[in-house]
């Protein structure tokens, strides 16, 4: 049974309205920005890309009016090219970038992976690229428009025809979310990104203030607690106490 070797790379942090995480709450909540590199032996994938490095010295040039919304950390060195060279690896390297979705802080380093291939669900990228949707969405195309080919995918996508590697849909976030399970020697991992902030979001269903789609997301949350059932370890997109728990640039 094939395997692939996961490690995660914080790539910043983010401060922003509790409830923009957990509809309802108050005050502020500090989050991680997560990367994941996926080693196979038919290549090497990422799993989102974090933020553009301009954000570390002009947030508000590079992404405009969150930078009002969000307090951003984020230092030279945090940056996933950066990441990717502290494991000895050239981001030229890269054969994949899975976005989860289009937002800043999980498309924002794409331009720093010139080699490799977007691997986007295909509603998502149509989404990018309807100005309707991109501004309902907040998407800013200088994050994902960056000249790489492009894989749309539709639905479950098997990215090295072995079963270590698929992006499951998990629509809701935005148009079209995906996540990624990933087989590793310790077993099956789900990296969920935005269809599951924290690991409240998972146990109490509690949907963040700003859903593109309510019912959807309540529907990938219950298939993430059946992968969760059935043995498969969660990764939140967003969890600071969980991700406290991860140990960074090593395999998981």
């Amino acid at each position: 049974m094939s395997v692939a070797r996961l490690y995660a790379l914080t790539c910043g942090w983010l401060t922003g309205p509790a409830a923009g995480f957990v509809a309802g709450e108050s005050g502020a909540l500090r989050v991680p920005v997560p990367c994941y590199l996926i080693e196979h032996a038919k290549g090497r994938a990422l799993f989102d890309s974090g933020l553009h490095p301009l954000t570390q010295t002009d947030p508000a040039a590079r992404i405009g009016v969150k930078a009002k919304v969000f307090d951003v950390e984020f230092q030279p060195g945090e940056e996933v090219a950066a990441r990717l060279a502290g494991l000895d690896l050239d981001p030229a390297s890269i054969d994949y970038v899975i976005n989860s979705h289009l937002h800043f802080d999980h498309a924002g380093g794409n331009a720093l992976l010139p080699r490799a291939s977007l691997v986007v669900q295909r509603r998502e990228w149509q989404a990018g690229l309807d100005a309707d949707l991109s501004a309902a969405n907040h998407y800013d195309a200088h994050d994902y428009r960056t000249g790489q080919d492009v894989l749309q995918v539709d639905g479950e996508h098997d990215l090295f025809g072995d079963g270590s590697v698929v992006c499951l849909p998990t629509f809701g976030h935005t148009p079209g979310h995906q996540s990624l399970r990933v087989r590793t020697e310790r077993g099956e991992v789900v990296l969920t990104g935005d269809a599951c902030y924290l690991r409240r979001t998972l146990d109490e269903l509690r949907l963040p203030s700003i859903v593109h789609d309510e019912a959807a997301m309540l529907r990938s949350l219950h298939a993430l607690r059946a992968l969760q059932a059935a043995g498969a370890q969660i990764f939140y997109g967003h969890d600071p106490e969980f991700w406290g728990t991860v140990p960074q640039g090593v395999p998981l």
